[in-house]
């Protein structure tokens, strides 16, 4: 990465961190996915209770193999063998201590957007766990929530390849605005602020392009 486009997304985050911790969020910054990753763990309690929705950047980050360890209670949505054990997983982890998170979009103003295919993480960012911790890049804020639906319009057909499911966008790349019984868009959540619940919302942004 050129040194102009690191410098851009560092300016990025510093100013969503000021945005986000004036919109009530409890926001830290992140120079890389290694400082992000141990500011992970030093939010995160050892003895935790953890749901984590699905994200590159967390699997990145061996999160899964951390949390899956003696030192955390892991809803281990990973381990299991069929969509109703998987969707199981998804409702008793609700009752998490914490969620663990990426998302789609963050707008400047500080709405958190998300589109799901099951909800269980648009669901628990909203209301479910006690705590989330949601870990994003510079690289997803946008403008606007019209620029967020759009981006995430855009990421919708990697989404859907890579989770394997047959929507037309994983054939096309291109979102087809389908109502398949396999679409990944079938729940959208937009957190305004985090004034109702305070403390319960922790934001890691990097200053660097990760996930998507």
């Amino acid at each position: 990465m050129h040194w102009t486009k690191k410098w851009q997304l560092q300016q990025i985050a510093h100013q969503m961190v000021d945005t986000l911790n004036s919109k009530g969020y409890i926001t830290h910054y992140a120079e890389d996915v290694e400082e992000a990753k141990k500011l992970v763990l030093e939010i995160v309690p050892e003895g935790s209770s953890i749901a984590m929705g699905g994200s590159i950047l967390l699997g990145d980050m061996g999160l899964v193999d951390i949390f899956r360890s003696d030192k955390y209670r892991f809803y281990d949505r990973y381990a299991t063998h069929s969509y109703e054990e998987c969707y199981q997983v998804y409702r008793e982890s609700m009752m998490a201590d914490w969620l663990v998170t990426g998302t789609n979009a963050i707008t400047r103003n500080g709405e958190i957007v998300n589109t799901d295919s099951s909800g269980n993480r648009a669901g628990g960012i909203i209301f479910g766990p006690d705590k989330v911790l949601i870990v994003v890049g510079a690289n997803k804020v946008v403008d606007d929530l019209p620029a967020a639906f759009k981006r995430i319009k855009e990421i919708a057909p990697m989404n859907a390849k890579r989770i394997g499911h047959q929507t037309p966008c994983a054939i096309s790349g291109v979102c087809e605005n389908c109502e398949s019984p396999q679409s990944i868009c079938n729940a959208t959540s937009i957190i305004h602020h985090g004034r109702k619940h305070p403390g319960r919302f922790n934001i890691i942004m990097i200053a660097d392009e990760v996930g998507y």
